[in-house]
């Protein structure tokens, strides 16, 4: 503990700053320390920790209920794209003039294309009306959750060995057998010795 005045001159004979840590504390702890040093060093750590980030986006596919078969497949193939990316997807169906009045045509194709990216997305936002139109959300599935799938994959499958690292259970068996056989042999061929008569 040292009053401020003497703290400020400390911090100046060795080419540092008084910063103040812990203002609230009784007495306040203060860290004699480069202060320009200490900024960059934290814009760095945030700068890197900025990178590491991935910033998920939202696609976005529009369609019509009267959209071609061929037509269809293609926004489909680029809504895969999106969610293979790490995106969000949000597929919009707009309905003009009297298309409204058959919403199960839309059903029917947002379906197809949920039922397309069901091993690699989640429905975030079922099929709904949105005044005139119907909107579907799909995001990607956590790489995690892939991983430990095929983990589990793994681990059910059956281990192969080879026959070199397999111990031959035939001549571990037949080993303890033949001992045996051969002790018996030895009893059989002794000769038994004689009990004295009892006396009559």
């Amino acid at each position: 503990m040292v009053p401020t005045r003497e703290a400020l001159e400390l911090a100046r004979e060795r080419g540092y700053d008084l910063i103040e840590v812990a203002p609230s504390a009784n007495p306040p702890v203060c860290k004699l320390m480069d202060y320009g040093k200490y900024k960059y060093e934290l814009g760095r750590k945030d700068r890197e920790a900025h990178k590491k980030q991935k910033v998920t986006e939202v696609k976005g596919i529009r369609l019509r209920p009267g959209t071609d078969t061929h037509d269809l497949m293609v926004k489909q193939k680029r809504m895969l794209d999106f969610l293979k990316q790490g995106n969000k997807v949000k597929v919009t169906l707009i309905f003009r003039s009297r298309e409204i009045t058959h919403p199960e045509i839309a059903r029917k194709q947002l379906q197809t294309l949920q039922e397309s990216a069901a091993e690699i997305a989640n429905v975030e936002k079922a099929p709904s009306f949105e005044g005139r139109t119907m909107t579907l959300v799909l995001a990607p599935k956590p790489v995690v959750e892939e991983k430990k799938g095929e983990r589990k994959a793994s681990d059910g499958e059956p281990k192969q060995q080879t026959p070199k690292s397999q111990p031959d259970v035939s001549d571990q068996t037949a080993a303890p057998a033949a001992e045996a056989q051969a002790e018996n042999a030895e009893t059989a061929t002794e000769p038994k010795a004689e009990e004295p008569a009892a006396a009559e």
